[in-house]
C-alpha cells in the first residue's frame, strides 16, 4: 500500500463539493462521508502491512541535492493518520447536525477547507524527513485559515491575522533555521532510528539552541508564549475549534515535535547532552500557567481553549524527558487527549446550537435539558483529567512513568498539580448541569442538538471508555517504534 493513497481521498472530494454546493447538500456531505470511510480503509491497510513487518513508502519528488519529498510509514504516524482519518467522519457528520443548525454561511468553502487541510495531516503523518514534514506543516497552516476566518466578521479576520503571524513568523523565522541547520551538520534530513545528530559533532550548547529552535519554532504545539494564536481562533464554528483542536493543527505540532526529537535528535543525545535542560522549565510552566488561566474563564469554548494548551505541553514534556516511557506517552496522549477534547469541543457546540449559551455560569441545570450532552460532557472530561474509566489515565501514567525513568520526580509533581487543576476547572461544569437549580424557569422536555451531532458526541465519548478498557493495540503499535 503507497501511502500516497492517502491523499487521494480528501483531494479527490473536492471537487464534488464546489460541484453538489449549496443546493445538493445531501449529495456534498454524503460524498465527504464516503471519502472519509475510504481514507480510514486505507490508513488500515497502512497499519496492517505496517503491524506485519511490511515497507510502506512512497516514490520520491527529489528537488535539489540529495532532499526530496517522500512518504513512508512508521508507527507512529500511522497512529496519527488513522486518527485524523477516523475523527474527519466523526467531525463531518457533527457539522452537518451543527451547521445547518446554527445557519452557518459558506458551509461548501468549510468543507473544501476541511478536506483539503486533512489531506495535508495525510502528509504530516506519513512524512518520511523532515522537509516534506515542513511543507506539509506550512501547509496546514494556509489551509486552516480559511476555517478560521470563516465567520468574516471583524472578530475572526483578527483572530485570522493573528493565527498566520504567530505561526508563519515561528515557523519561517525559527523552525526553517532550524531545518537548514540539521541538514548542513546532519547531510540529511531524512528520518532515521536514533537520530541523524549523533555523528554531527555538535557541541551541547549547539544541540540545546536547535532543539530549542524546533520546540518553539512548531508554533502550533503552543508552548508559551507561541500559544495566543490558539485561545484567539475560537472565534471560529465549532467544528472548525474541534479540527483545530482533536484533528490537524495542534496535534500536528506536537506530533512534529515526537517526531523531531525521535528521528532527527534521538532520545539518546537529549538525555545525554542535558539539551531539555532549559526548555522544560518553560513546557512546566506552560502546562500550570494555561490551567490556571483556564479555571478563570467563564467562556466555555476559551476554557477549553486553554485547557488544550496545557494538555500539549504534556506531550512536549514527554518528549523532552527523552525515555521510551514517556515519548510513548506523549504519542498515546495525542490520541488519548483528542478523543476527549473533541468530545468537549462537540458538546460546547451542541450547547450553543440548542441552548444558545455560552457562559459557564449559565449552564446551571441546564443538564436537565441536554442529558444526553452533559453526560458526554462528564466522560470527556474524565479523558482529560485521566481518571476512570476513561481513556487519558493511561497515556498520563506512561508519561509519569517516564519522568522517573528520567531520574527527575519534579515534572511528575507538574503532571500531578496540573491534573488537581484539571479536575478543578472540569468537572464543576457537568456538576452544577446536573445538580444546580436553572436561574431561570425551563421550558419542558428535552432540547438536545440535532441527531448528527448527538451521535457523533456519543461516538466520540463512548470511544473515550472503549480506550480504557482496550488500549492495548496502540501500545502494541507504537512499541514497533525503533528507537536506536
Amino acid at each position: 500500500m503507497n501511502p500516497l493513497w492517502t491523499l487521494v481521498p480528501p483531494l479527490l472530494v473536492i471537487p464534488f463539493i464546489i460541484f453538489f454546493g449549496e443546493r445538493r447538500r445531501n449529495l456534498r456531505e454524503a460524498s465527504i462521508i464516503l471519502a472519509g470511510i475510504a481514507l480510514l480503509a486505507i490508513n488500515d491497510r497502512i497499519y496492517s502491512a505496517v503491524v506485519a513487518g511490511e515497507r510502506v513508502e512512497s516514490g520520491e519528488l527529489a528537488l535539489l541535492a540529495n532532499f526530496s519529498l517522500r512518504l513512508s510509514a512508521e508507527p507512529m504516524g500511522v497512529m496519527f493518520g488513522l486518527l485524523a482519518s477516523f475523527l474527519w467522519v466523526v467531525t463531518t457528520v457533527y457539522s452537518i447536525g451543527y451547521m445547518r443548525g446554527h445557519n452557518e454561511q459558506n458551509q461548501t468553502r468549510f468543507y473544501c477547507c476541511f478536506a483539503l487541510a486533512i489531506a495535508c495531516v495525510m502528509g504530516a503523518a506519513y512524512a518520511d524527513n523532515l522537509l516534506t514534514l515542513f511543507v506539509a506543516y506550512e501547509a496546514i497552516t494556509l489551509s486552516t485559515f480559511p476555517l478560521v476566518t470563516h465567520a468574516g466578521n471583524e472578530a475572526s479576520k483578527k483572530a485570522g491575522r493573528l493565527y498566520l503571524l504567530l505561526l508563519m513568523c515561528g515557523s519561517i523565522g525559527l523552525f526553517l533555521p532550524a531545518v537548514i541547520w540539521i541538514s548542513t551538520a546532519a547531510g540529511t534530513l531524512d528520518f532515521k532510528a536514533g537520530g541523524i545528530l549523533a555523528d554531527a559533532g555538535m557541541s551541547k550548547s549547539a544541540i540545546a539552541f536547535l532543539l530549542a529552535l524546533c520546540v518553539f519554532g512548531v508554533g502550533k504545539a503552543a508552548v508559551m508564549p507561541m500559544h495566543r494564536w490558539l485561545p484567539a481562533a475560537m472565534v471560529a464554528p465549532t467544528p472548525v475549534s474541534a479540527l483545530l483542536h482533536a484533528v490537524a493543527v495542534v496535534k500536528t505540532g506536537v506530533f512534529t515535535v515526537l517526531k523531531v526529537v525521535t528521528y532527527i535528535f534521538g532520545i539518546d543525545m537529549i538525555s545525554t547532552s542535558g539539551a531539555a535542560t532549559y526548555i522544560l522549565p518553560v513546557v512546566a510552566f506552560t502546562v500550570i500557567a494555561s490551567s490556571l488561566i483556564a479555571f478563570s474563564k467563564d467562556n466555555l469554548k476559551a476554557r477549553l481553549a486553554y485547557s488544550t494548551i496545557s494538555q500539549l505541553s504534556y506531550i512536549v514534556m514527554a518528549a523532552l524527558l527523552a525515555t521510551t516511557m514517556s515519548v510513548t506517552g506523549g504519542a498515546l496522549h495525542i490520541v488519548m487527549h483528542a478523543f476527549g477534547k473533541i468530545t468537549l469541543f462537540f458538546c460546547a457546540g451542541a450547547i450553543m446550537v440548542s441552548l444558545h449559551k455560552t457562559q459557564i455560569s449559565d449552564l446551571d441545570g441546564m443538564g436537565r435539558r441536554m442529558p444526553i450532552t452533559m453526560t458526554c460532557f462528564f466522560i470527556g472530561a474524565l479523558g482529560i483529567i485521566g481518571l476512570p474509566p476513561a481513556s487519558g489515565v493511561w497515556s498520563k501514567l506512561l508519561i509519569a512513568g517516564g519522568s522517573l525513568e528520567a531520574g527527575n520526580a519534579l515534572w511528575l509533581g507538574v503532571l500531578m498539580l496540573s491534573t488537581l487543576l484539571n479536575i478543578a476547572y472540569l468537572l464543576p461544569i457537568p456538576l452544577r448541569a446536573f445538580f444546580k437549580p436553572p436561574k431561570e424557569p425551563q421550558p419542558e422536555g428535552w432540547s438536545e442538538a440535532p441527531f448528527p451531532s448527538l451521535w457523533a458526541i456519543t461516538l466520540t465519548a463512548s470511544a473515550c471508555v472503549l480506550l480504557f478498557f482496550f488500549p492495548q493495540p496502540l501500545i502494541n503499535l507504537l512499541g514497533l517504534i525503533e528507537w536506536r
